[in-house]
């Protein structure tokens, strides 16, 4: 296995085990005994000291801590009294529709920003330069819960052409899933398309005032093959950088929007779970989208390695 990669992987180790030992402390940090909140407000002594041994409060914080990261190395998230169900399940069943709200807000994000951010750094202080400036700032400015109760207000009261809220199961019916995803996924997704067009503007430019594209133009190759075989296979590395960082963003960000369109995801769980103070659902949703995190920077940094051997070459250099 190459150093660069046992790098990686044992720095990604190290990361995760410090997260876990932050969510492991949630509960400690979050107001109130968990036992006395799982049971209510009657409750006997007896019962109250056996539900403290079942969860294992009764054992000193560091034998908790390992024998919770003993249960969590094995998919064991713990059990949810209030919802009656293992953790793991209940977040497997969550997490898709808040995988499919954030892929689709992606490939939406990408969709309207990398066109126009080639467009404005391959002429940078253009038209297509000001109208990207224009669309970047509407959507950092705009807040995500506004822009849905807009469209909202548009397509689904006025214009009637999509659905106000719910989920439908791709699987079931992929045309009326996607129906009920449109605008919840654009809601989400253009915040995100504001920086990574920024961001693909700026290295396009960069590129571009490069000498060796000076010299594919005064050798004659096409504007066409320059800009997709030389400029924006140059620029790929910041625009894959800030397109992960983004699928990241949007898997953990995702609550307002949820919460707005009444999609059953994580982050409408975290929500009604904080309500509720259900500690095992909340600490698996934050370890579920910190660990998901963490994987998609790692799989960028494969991907870094694969794409510019210089980026294998300047870790072993550095760690020689």
């Amino acid at each position: 296995m190459p150093r660069y990669l046992l790098n990686r992987l044992f720095q990604t180790v190290q990361v995760l085990l410090v997260i876990s030992l932050v969510v492991f402390l949630l509960i400690y940090l979050i107001p109130g005994d968990p036992a006395t909140v799982i049971l209510g407000d009657n409750y006997s002594e007896a019962a109250y000291n056996a539900l403290r041994t079942e969860l294992g409060l009764d054992q000193a914080l560091p034998a908790q801590f390992l024998t919770w990261l003993g249960h969590l190395l094995t998919g064991d998230l713990g059990y949810s009294y209030f919802l009656n169900d293992d953790v793991s399940a209940v977040l497997l069943e969550r997490f898709i529709p808040t995988l499919q709200l954030a892929t689709l807000a992606l490939v939406i994000a990408l969709t309207i920003s990398v066109p126009l951010g080639v467009a404005a750094g391959m002429r940078a202080g253009g038209v297509n330069d000001k109208l990207l400036t224009v669309v970047a700032m509407l959507g950092i400015a705009v807040p995500g819960f506004v822009l849905s109760l807009f469209m909202i207000q548009l397509f689904s009261l006025q214009l009637k052409i999509l659905p106000v809220s719910g989920y439908v199961d791709p699987l079931r019916n992929f045309g009326d899933s996607l129906r009920h995803l449109i605008m919840p996924a654009f809601a989400l997704g253009i915040v995100q398309a504001s920086f990574i067009g920024r961001i693909t503007r700026a290295a396009v430019a960069d590129v571009v005032g490069s000498g060796f594209i000076r010299t594919a133009r005064a050798k004659g190759v096409g504007e066409r093959r320059l800009t997709y075989h030389h400029v924006l296979r140059n620029a790929l590395l910041p625009i894959l950088t800030v397109s992960a960082h983004s699928f990241g963003t949007l898997l953990a960000g995702a609550v307002v929007i949820e919460t707005i369109f009444n999609i059953p995801g994580i982050g409408q769980l975290l929500v009604s779970s904080i309500s509720k103070r259900d500690y095992q659902v909340i600490q698996g949703a934050v370890l579920l989208t910190a660990f998901l995190y963490v994987a998609i920077n790692f799989f960028v940094d494969l991907m870094y390695s694969a794409i510019d051997p210089r980026v294998r070459l300047a870790t072993k250099g550095a760690n020689s």
